[in-house]
């Protein structure tokens, strides 16, 4: 493993000055960057997800913007509408939502991640028509993309980052106004740290030992109250739950430890300065009591 990661360490991670980038974390996506395709494999919790993700996004998305955008295809309920994937990774999730017609931005710093991506979409030239990867930060685009996006989403990307309020800033700079930001993360508590880690790396081993940093997870209540400091106001947040023994999702009114979230924003605020952003951890909140459910899996990047 130690001459992997030193191998991997020399791939090319592209980064910015100011940055949400952890090298700790691109190093874990690096050594798996050929394996997102694989539906047996390390991310087959994440491709169980789509099962739930993808509808909750389409349904807010045709509700919200079905005045906005009045043109629709057949069996493509997004034509029309510009999405960011956030920490898109191999594209498990960018190509389900260019498939129902959105124009989607695929983005991930870790340039092996990009080509896998770009190597499984290569397959299906008509979707590829829509879709689109660039192995780039969050913070450089938002220099050339302000107010670009109909929506960004992020899901099991927060738990990875290195500055929340910048990601929060940067994502209310793409978004247009009104626009919707989709998060799905982990729960800050001690369930999660013993379902989601323990049980789920060390001992089902569901996902590889050391994808998740406990210390790194954030409560719904915390995380709202990130969102809101930067000008996005939060919708909805619905438990997620996942059954190792199915390989499947479901809702649960637990937030214990899977969280799905929807913010949007606000059309009269006047963008924040992100330059003026403070560090993510003084928004860390404390643990809170876990309430029941099933490991928490976010495998990292989709």
């Amino acid at each position: 493993m130690s001459r992997a990661i030193r191998h991997a360490s020399t791939t090319v991670v592209r980064a910015a000055a100011q940055s949400t980038l952890d090298p700790s974390e691109t190093k874990k996506f690096q050594l798996l960057a050929n394996k997102w395709w694989d539906v047996q494999g390390e991310f087959a919790p994440l491709h169980s997800m789509n099962d739930l993700r993808v509808p909750f996004i389409r349904c807010v998305l045709v509700d919200n913007l079905l005045n906005v955008h009045s043109s629709r295809q057949l069996g493509r309920p997004l034509s029309g509408i510009r999405i960011l994937d956030v920490g898109c990774g191999g594209g498990l999730l960018t190509e389900p939502l260019g498939r129902l017609g959105a124009d989607v931005l695929g983005i991930d710093p870790v340039e092996d991640s990009i080509r896998t991506a770009e190597l499984h979409g290569s397959f299906d030239p008509a979707l590829m028509e829509r879709v689109q990867y660039r192995a780039c930060t969050l913070e450089e685009l938002s220099e050339e993309e302000a107010e670009g996006f109909d929506a960004v989403v992020a899901s099991e990307v927060v738990e990875h980052l290195a500055d929340l309020d910048t990601f929060a800033c940067c994502c209310h700079q793409v978004l247009k106004p009104g626009g919707s930001l989709f998060i799905t993360t982990i729960n800050k508590t001690n369930l999660s740290y013993a379902l989601g880690i323990v049980a789920a790396e060390r001992i089902l081993r569901i996902v590889p030992a050391g994808t998740h940093d406990w210390e790194k997870f954030i409560s719904p209540v915390d995380l709202e109250r990130l969102l809101e400091s930067s000008g996005l106001f939060v919708e909805s947040v619905r438990g997620m739950l996942y059954n190792p023994v199915t390989g499947s999702w479901s809702w649960t009114e637990s937030t214990a430890i899977n969280y799905a979230l929807h913010a949007v924003k606000q059309r009269e605020e006047p963008p924040p300065d992100c330059a003026q952003s403070p560090a993510a951890e003084a928004h860390a909140g404390e643990p809170d009591p876990g309430a029941g459910g099933a490991p928490g899996v976010g495998a990292g990047h989709h």
